[in-house]
């Protein structure tokens, strides 16, 4: 598989120059592995070794001093969360040796592993998370508009008919270098690789044809206000079960969970967040969409674009180090007045309305208004739009195309 560099790869440099140990996490085939290799394999003296090796993994669980003496730092670790018997004795070693860039770890369950990262090596890890690829990073693209702070790039060009077939075929990286290969071949494998390794050991599911309908049930709603109790009883479990379930979807990176944007002067706001899936082409496949143009035409088509916007924003952020639990969430009132996205910087807020429009007016902002009620100053707005160029909506709001993502 050709490497496609990843824009991640500057912020794992600047924590290996900070911290003995970096901690890569991300769902399963996002290109942990690659990205790791490809940004420290050049390290003098540097090592990998994947515990996806029975005997390597047996090692590492039942003798892990004896693991470390036969693989010494700097090291790369690959699926670490197979034996987190290695992560005191990791500790033990940057605690003799607080040089920076000793060990980068990689791991796919993140449900179990952060909790044993947290337990052995707190204030000695850099940790940051790998989503699937960006539009920049596959169009090879210099940076988005996004973040607030980045240069305007040059154009995508894209049509509705192009960003729907990137929706339909989602992020991963082997979608993007193997065009040839279908959807429904790669996200069926995915789906049971994925309940195979990772969720039927973690939870001991008895019933995959339960989880199966729950995650499901959870693609099907993207883009929309999470609703706990519906999904359980569509599902036929518990309420609890069901929030267990998701957790393990969120910490796994395959959902991401929007918060409601809470203010002191707020006081009639829904608290519930809004539920994305991060890869739309798994989100299609779970909920039975096999075409592009037929969902470009369905009633979930609106939903699904907001979903690849969000997931395209998260990732820009993410991958350049910043934290979008402190700066992203969304706008929704028991009037209904919502806007979809806002966006802290530096204590201002920036509305953004995501629209499956070539053409949104005044209409698409008529709701930025409420921001003089939050106790907060806000800033520019945005609405991002399948619009082929940029241009001022008014004097404090702009139309972005999601060319410039």
């Amino acid at each position: 598989m050709a490497y496609i560099k990843r824009t991640l790869e500057t912020h794992l440099r600047y924590l290996s120059k900070h911290f003995p140990v970096v901690v890569l996490t991300g769902a399963r085939q996002t290109g942990k592995t690659t990205l790791v290799k490809n940004t420290f394999g050049d390290v003098p003296g540097v090592k990998y070794v994947t515990l996806d090796y029975p005997i390597l993994r047996q090692l590492a669980q039942t003798d892990p001093e004896l693991f470390l003496q036969q693989y010494p730092a700097p090291l790369i670790i690959d699926e670490i969360q197979y034996a987190p018997e290695l992560l005191p004795y990791i500790k033990i070693r940057v605690d003799e040796n607080r040089d920076n860039g000793q060990y980068f770890l990689t791991g796919s369950q993140m449900f179990n592993l952060m909790q044993h990262v947290s337990e052995s090596l707190a204030g000695r890890i850099g940790i940051t998370s790998l989503f699937g690829m960006s539009r920049r990073e596959i169009s090879n693209s210099p940076r988005s508009f996004f973040p607030l702070n980045c240069s305007v790039p040059e154009p995508l060009h894209d049509t509705v008919d192009t960003v729907f077939d990137k929706i339909y075929r989602g992020s991963m990286p082997q979608m993007i270098v193997d065009a040839a290969l279908s959807p429904e071949d790669y996200y069926g494998s995915y789906v049971q690789t994925y309940l195979e390794r990772d969720i039927r050991n973690l939870l001991e599911i008895r019933k995959e044809s339960s989880f199966l309908k729950f995650i499901s049930c959870v693609a099907a709603r993207t883009g929309q206000e999470l609703n706990l109790n519906d999904i359980a009883s569509d599902v036929g479990i518990d309420s609890k079960t069901a929030e267990r379930w998701l957790s393990i979807l969120i910490t796994s990176g395959i959902v991401f969970l929007l918060s409601p944007y809470s203010g002191n002067t707020i006081k009639r706001i829904v608290k519930r967040p809004k539920l994305y899936f991060m890869d739309t082409g798994l989100a299609c496949y779970l909920s039975l969409w096999n075409n592009p143009r037929a969902l470009e035409r369905s009633a979930m088509a609106g939903s699904m674009f907001e979903t690849y916007v969000i997931g395209e924003l998260v990732k820009l952020y993410s991958s350049n180090g910043l934290d979008v639990r402190s700066r992203f969430s969304y706008y929704r009132d028991n009037n209904g007045c919502e806007i979809d996205l806002i966006i802290s910087e530096n204590g201002i807020l920036h509305p953004v309305e995501i629209k499956k429009s070539s053409t949104p007016g005044m209409e698409a902002i008529r709701n930025f208004k409420v921001l003089s009620s939050l106790n907060a100053p806000s800033g520019e707005g945005y609405v991002i739009c399948l619009s082929p160029i940029e241009y001022p909506l008014d004097e404090k709001n702009r139309i972005i195309p999601i060319s410039l993502l």
